[in-house]
């Protein structure tokens, strides 16, 4: 069977996702064109050889619409031959992006491709992309008639269920802002303009700062309909909004030793699942199991204890908490340099940003596999477990 492996990973830093933002200025489609030749120079490669670039974008609206991906393979100077197509799978776009990219090398449809996304918050904040219409219509809304609630409601669903205090929600956060800032991701990062860093780290951030903040989701009409929550989440323990792109050289890996480029990483398995779109963020946990079952199919079939690293989105501190409870994983394995809480959560951005630095993590601790996890919006999930090579 055709191996798919990943090349090279690279992104940007995180940018503040509101207005005076250090990427807030940036057309999106020229954002990630200088990603992606940036991408294809450091590795010497001819972009004409490309057979494809798969990009993920949530609000794919204004700047963002008319199939982003092809605009910004445009911006990027690469051969007018080269295509490219926009998916949307709410925050795990991309890494549905790299999922499709590394199936169609898998599957022999494609030798070279890049897997990508992109999403400036600053311009596209949650919910832009439905212009004031009703994205859901009748049908859905007659078959949930209580009415189905945004993300951060269900991340307070979650911390009652699993009875998660708001201590222990502002403590992960902390931990995230504390790795993030502790860590050197210069290997990971293109610069862009000014900016080297990511903007979201908050190196100062203290569980006694967190803890005098505000719930950011409390409603008279939903404390009534959901009397189990306790109003715990806040803007502290959640991801904020962010700028950024990422993007990932994925090859088979025949074609890579032919070019003369080291494979770093090579997919195992891939899992999407749906999942109850009113508790929404707990779709990672039967994704767990389900490429856990998977991961036997073409190769050795993987425990949870048979991993090095664990990269699960920080869309809210509840949702890896709640992760962890379940699968009993050691805390220091997940997320070992911080999370989206302080590293942002670029939404269509985030599913390769994850994938970026987890192949990096890998690397630095010479690892061998690492499972990689992302919570979605109207209840899915996406899981990928990779093999350092």
């Amino acid at each position: 069977m055709t191996t798919a492996v990943i090349v090279d990973a690279l992104r940007t830093p995180a940018g503040k996702g509101k207005p005076g933002g250090a990427l807030a200025d940036w057309h999106p489609v020229d954002l990630l064109g200088t990603l992606l030749r940036e991408l294809v120079e450091r590795n010497d490669l001819d972009p004409a050889l490309i057979d494809d670039v798969i990009g993920g974008c949530l609000s794919q609206v204004g700047e963002q619409s008319v199939n982003i991906t092809r605009n910004a393979v445009l911006a990027a100077g690469f051969p007018e031959s080269v295509p490219g197509t926009t998916v949307d799978r709410q925050c795990g776009s991309s890494q549905q992006a790299a999922a499709f990219a590394a199936q169609g090398v898998i599957a022999g449809a494609y030798d070279i491709v890049i897997a990508c996304g992109v999403e400036l918050m600053s311009k596209n904040p949650i919910g832009y992309a439905a212009i004031g219409m009703d994205n859901w219509g009748p049908l859905v809304r007659g078959r949930y008639p209580d009415g189905l609630v945004g993300q951060g409601i269900s991340a307070e669903l979650i911390a009652s269920r699993w009875k998660l205090s708001r201590e222990a929600l502002d403590t992960f956060a902390e931990r995230s802002h504390r790795l993030a800032g502790a860590s050197d991701f210069s290997s990971e990062i293109l610069a862009i303009g000014d900016l080297t860093t990511d903007e979201t780290i908050r190196a100062g951030t203290t569980v006694e700062g967190l803890g005098q903040l505000k719930p950011a989701f409390e409603d008279d009409a939903l404390a009534e309909r959901f009397p189990e929550i306790h109003w715990k989440v806040t803007a502290g323990n959640s991801s904020p909004y962010t700028d950024g792109a990422s993007a990932v050289l994925i090859m088979s890996e025949k074609r890579a030793l032919q070019l003369g480029l080291t494979p770093r990483a090579r997919f195992h398995s891939f899992a999407v699942v749906g999942s109850d779109p009113i508790e929404m963020l707990t779709g990672i946990l039967p994704a767990t199991r389900k490429i856990l079952d998977r991961s036997g199919l073409n190769h050795d079939k993987l425990g949870i204890d048979d991993f090095d690293t664990f990269e699960v989105n920080e869309a809210f501190a509840s949702v890896p908490l709640a992760w962890q409870h379940e699968f009993g994983v050691d805390p220091k394995l997940v997320n070992p340099r911080g999370g989206a809480i302080a590293l942002g959560h670029a939404l269509g951005a985030s599913g390769t940003r994850l994938l970026t630095t987890m192949v990096n993590q890998l690397e630095r601790v010479e690892g061998r596999y690492g499972l990689q996890l992302m919570c979605e919006g109207a209840g899915m999930a996406n899981a990928t477990i990779i093999e350092r090579l």
